[in-house]
């Protein structure tokens, strides 16, 4: 994912709405009965910042959306740039992280 998400630093919100498809086929990847994770960290850093549990919002069609507010501490480091990691465990006990990460661009507030 090339695109970068731009957030401000201390925010609730937005809330993240994301499609989990399979990189080769395209297709959707069901999310029924799965649980969902956001890792989020600053560019450079093994530590992360944040774990966003996702909200399996139509699990048939793959969206799981994050919130910021159920985990505050997402926006509450520095200015700068920050990645994602999206962690998906199926019923089976199969994980599955999805290779390409998120892109944040997080400024200060006034």
């Amino acid at each position: 994912m090339a695109e970068t998400i731009f957030l401000v630093k201390g925010d609730t919100g937005p809330a993240l709405v994301c499609t989990i498809v399979d990189s080769v086929s395209g297709a959707v990847i069901n999310l029924v009965g799965t649980t969902a994770n956001l890792q989020f960290r600053a560019v450079g850093s093994s530590t992360l910042q944040a774990t966003v549990p996702g909200v399996i919002t139509d699990g048939p069609n793959g969206v799981v959306t994050f919130f910021p507010s159920s985990t505050p501490s997402m926006l509450q480091g520095d200015a700068g740039d920050y990645e994602g990691e999206i962690q998906i465990d199926f019923p089976s006990g199969q994980t599955q992280t999805l290779y390409d990460l998120l892109k944040f661009k997080v400024r200060e507030e006034f």
